[in-house]
């Protein structure tokens, strides 16, 4: 039964976050640490197995479709691995206690920024003048929330794509490349340390994998645009209720 919950929700959030240009890792995370009860760096760990795969499939598609500005792409790749690589070299000796914090704190926060941003989405783009310093910032952030939450970072990532002046398509193309690098080295640290639950993260990774097929399908028959509005929310609600679940289980 077990089994056949995990591909349910695997399914359901591959298809859907594919949909929406992500990568799903938050969802992945949320779903292990609130309802499988696994320790927040085995969750980690595992949520970046599960969203690999997906996110490959997600990245070779936009490939296809030329929107993948490589140049800026392997950029953002050079400043954000280091902060992958530290993230996941010290993400084994946190205290189960604070690491459950932070997953918590990250889930709660990115429900709240989805949320934000799905109410302003026309919010001024600031300090358009220091967008190199941002990128690096936000690259930062980005690889250490791969490295330490098992996230893919994505958030960050296209934030500063937009700011350095790409359009919304290649920001999300672009974001998707770089994300399956940073989820490639973040997952092989993780794997390294004994940390992945194989059996949650293979069979929710094989129900991503089918939604992230199935996704164009979805697309040709709903409207995006009204599945981003009813989504979009949905998801930051979830994120935030995961991250409180997170916290107290």
């Amino acid at each position: 039964m077990t089994i056949l919950i995990l591909l349910l929700l695997g399914f359901v959030v591959g298809t859907l976050v594919t949909a929406m240009g992500g990568g799903g890792a938050a969802i992945y995370l949320g779903i292990l640490t609130a309802f499988f009860h696994l320790t927040p760096h085995s969750a980690a760990a595992t949520s970046l197995v599960t969203a690999f795969l997906p996110l490959l499939i997600g990245a070779y598609a936009y490939y296809r479709q030329g929107s993948i500005q490589f140049n800026i792409g392997s950029k953002m790749l050079a400043i954000v691995l280091p902060a992958v690589i530290i993230g996941s070299l010290i993400a084994p000796s946190i205290p189960e206690l604070i690491y459950r914090v932070i997953i918590a704190g990250i889930l709660i926060l990115l429900g709240i920024q989805i949320l934000y941003r799905n109410y302003k989405p026309n919010a001024p783009k600031k300090f358009h003048n220091r967008r190199w310093f941002l990128m690096v910032a936000f690259g930062i952030i980005s690889g250490l929330m791969v490295g330490i939450g098992g996230l893919s970072g994505g958030g960050p990532i296209v934030a500063s794509l937009l700011l350095m002046g790409l359009d919304t398509l290649q920001a999300t193309a672009t974001s998707s490349y770089v994300l399956v690098g940073m989820t490639f080295v973040g997952m092989l640290f993780h794997i390294s340390t004994g940390a992945v639950d194989w059996s949650a993260g293979l069979n929710l990774m094989i129900g991503a994998m089918i939604g992230a097929f199935c996704s164009p399908i979805l697309l040709g028959r709903l409207n995006p645009v009204r599945l981003n509005a009813v989504m979009r929310p949905t998801m930051g609600i979830a994120l935030v209720i995961m991250g409180g679940l997170s916290l107290i289980s």
